[in-house]
Order: structure tokens, then sequence, then C-alpha cells
């Protein structure tokens, strides 16, 4: 047994070496930078995901942004803080560039916030065992962060920045982006000017990429009703009251559109009462009532999630003509905010991606297939989509993101800076 494993074992060496063969001398010699300087790299992961930030910890955003700054200025990049207008009361963003005339000119995606605010329990850079570690934003995404330094990194070491068009966009705000119309004006305007985007949000899996993301969006349903006494409900000269016809409307959204692939829509909250009221900032709601009172109020708001521009608008038409038909003795009327758009699959996407299998194939890493759009919310790569050829879900893998405990894969962390390094130089030749 103990000799049929160690024939296993120098297979896989040998079959992992015949493979890393194909790479160049600069490859293998960046291959062995990201080794080299592995251990600068966990203790930067670990600085940064030990700082709080969460969207709202202002201090603690620009902190984290800090950090990455003083980073990256020592490998050439000249680093600026772009601010948000007051009224969107976010911490601003992080720019880091370096400009050249040589090869495809790459943006490259991060964000520095995480959904953890400072009122929460904090959760340290902890190792769990030898392959997983544990803290705030470890795998969204503080991990990925960290994981697109690294590579750029290797690169400026060995003089392959020089001469390159390369800009970092580490936003502040992305948990929690407030008014995007304001907090991603300038980030969409630098990305223009690029051709290819890369985003180091979490990896769904070591042989997984995201080439598409869903869109999301808001809506808010009110509704009205006759209050009455509860005997006289169903009355001609009552109706059904508010609650009635938001459930009404509710199970006709999902009679009528449920099913479509990549289209959802939640319902997040339901308020009703003879008297209603609700706070936008906090998102808390009120409701007066009795169980012998006809509603008089009803509120309603929810998401939206889709894949491209016309599901999104065939959506909302359809859901405005349910809207439309009322219970006796009621109104109603919906009404939609825009948020992210989606990230929709282009042939140039694909390709990205075809470059990134060879990548891996050829270090020995195994094939990366493209991920099912419908398996990855919006983010922030999604402003920019629809100007040049992107990439997501290149990142750190982990488990539980958003939530307490969340994780990254200590194991796969240092293959996936790897082979984002041999892409990266390939893409800028």
């Amino acid at each position: 047994m103990k000799k049929t494993y160690l024939l296993l074992v120098f297979s896989w060496i040998c079959s992992v070496s015949s493979a890393q063969q194909q790479l160049s001398d600069t490859e293998k010699k960046l291959l062995e930078l990201v080794d080299k300087n592995y251990q600068e790299t966990i203790a930067l992961l670990e600085e940064v995901i030990n700082i709080n930030s969460g969207s709202l910890n202002k201090e603690g955003v620009r902190k984290v942004g800090d950090v990455f700054a003083r980073e990256f200025q020592k490998i050439g990049f000249e680093t600026e803080w772009v601010d948000v207008p007051e009224e969107v009361n976010r911490a601003g963003h992080l720019v880091a560039s370096r400009k050249g005339t040589q090869g495809k000119k790459i943006f490259i995606i991060g964000h520095l916030d995480t959904v953890f605010e400072k009122d929460m329990p904090f959760t340290p850079f902890t190792w769990l065992n030898d392959s997983t570690a544990t803290g705030q934003g470890a795998n969204d995404m503080k991990g990925g962060d960290v994981l697109a330094l690294a590579s750029l990194k290797a690169l400026h070491q060995l003089g392959l920045l020089d001469d390159q068009t390369i800009t970092v966009y580490f936003n502040g705000d992305e948990e929690s982006s407030g008014d995007v119309g304001l907090s991603r004006k300038d980030f969409i305007a630098r990305a223009k000017t690029h051709d290819i985007a890369l985003a180091y949000e979490t990896a769904q899996g070591f042989s997984t990429v995201t080439v598409a993301r869903r869109g999301a969006s808001g809506w808010t349903l009110k509704t009205s009703g006759k209050q009455s006494h509860s005997s006289d409900v169903f009355r001609e000269n009552v109706g059904f009251g508010a609650i009635y016809e938001a459930a009404r409307i509710l199970d006709e959204f999902r009679e009528e559109l449920a099913g479509e692939q990549y289209l959802t829509f939640n319902p997040g909250q339901f308020i009703g009462g003879s008297d209603i009221s609700f706070d936008e900032v906090s998102g808390k709601g009120e409701a007066l009532g009795k169980t012998n009172i006809v509603a008089r109020e009803a509120f309603v708001t929810g998401d939206l999630r889709f894949l491209g521009e016309a599901q999104k608008e065939n959506a909302r038409a359809k859901m405005k003509e349910i809207v439309a038909n009322h219970l006796n003795q009621t109104e109603a009327e919906i009404t939609f905010k825009d948020g992210l758009p989606s990230m929709e699959p282009s042939e140039g996407n694909y390709e990205l991606a075809k470059i990134l299998n060879q990548v891996s194939l050829e270090m020995g890493l195994g094939e990366v297939q493209t991920g099912d759009p419908g398996s990855r919310g919006a983010g922030d790569i999604s402003f920019v989509a629809q100007y040049l050829d992107c990439l997501d879900g290149l990142g750190a893998s982990g488990s539980g993101a958003h939530a307490p405990g969340e994780t990254i894969n200590m194991k796969q962390f240092p293959d996936l800076i790897k082979r984002n390094t041999i892409l990266l130089y390939r893409l800028t030749r």
C-alpha cells in the first residue's frame, strides 16, 4: 500500500514537472518569486484582515487603503485616494497605477470594504488548520486584493511591468455603495481607457472562472385598501384590503415569472396594517393594526436579479402589468430602482477564459471552466463589462463569505497567485 502511494505521488510530481516544462524560463522565475515572497504575502493578508473595514467604517476602509498604497508604492505604482461626494457618505477608493506604451492595458478591480461593520463581533486572522484560515473579509475580498498585489510584485521584481499600463482600482464601498451614479463615476471613466478588466472577487472553486454575473436592482410595492371592520371584508363596498392586494400581486409574480433562467425576484420585507412607516436608511419598518381591521396600507421591498438589460426590462414590464389589475376597493403601485448592472457573457470574456485555462493546463493545475452566470450576484466589474473584455472570480477561494467564520483556502492560495501571475504576464506581452 505504501509503495503504491509513493508511486502515485512520484507520478503526480512528474506530471506537474512535465507540464511546467511548457512554461518559459521567465515564467518559471516568476513562480520562484511568488514562493520567495510568500511569507510577506501572508503577513500582508493578516495585516489587512485585522483592520475592520465595514463599508460604513470610513476610517477603517481608509486605513486598509493606506496599507495597500504603501505596498503598491514599493513596486513602482503611483497611488491616489479618490474621494466620493459627501452625500454618498463613504470613505472613497484607492487607485494605484503605472503607465506605459507596451501591451494590453489592464484594469484590476478589488474592494477594501467588508460586510462586517464596526459594531459587529470582530474575527481576526486565525489559522484553523494547516490549510484553512478565517477572518473578516478573508475571501471576500481581502484575499483577492492581496493575491493581485502578490502577482504584480513578482512581475515588478523581474522588470516586467516597465512600460506597461496597469490600473488597480480598489473600491471602498462595494458591499454597500450608496448612490452608485456618484460613487462609480470615476471608476467607470478610468476603466474605459483600458483593454481588459480583471476582478478578484472570491473564486468559486479552483477550477472555475467567471465570464458573466447577474445584475441587481430594487423594487418597492405599495398597496392601499379601504379600512373597515374585518367582518365586512370581501363585501362589495369594502373589498379585500391592502394586505390581500399585496399578497395577490406577489403570488402572481411567482406564477408568471418564476422559472425563467437567470431571473429571480425576492420580497425581502412585507409590512401591512392600518398605519405603516418605513425608514429607507435603516431599513426598519413598523405597522399598527388589529386582527379585526381590514388593512389600509401595505408595503413590500424586494430585489430583482437578471442577466442583461433586456431580461430586466421584460421582467419589470410584466410586474407592472400584474400590479395594474387591482382587487376590489384596492390600489397599488410599484417603483423600481437601478442598482448594479449585469456582466453579460461575451466572446471576449470567453477568449480570456481560454487563456487562463491554457495557463492552468501548462502549469499542471488542471482545466479551468467558465461558471454558471446564475450562481453569481452583481459585482463592481458589471459597471464596466459593456466597455471591455472581462474576467472575474480570480481571487482567493474559501467559504462562508458575508457570514461569521468566513474562511480562506490557504492550500489553494499560492497556486492561485502563481496562475494569476502567469496570466498577467501573458496578457501584458
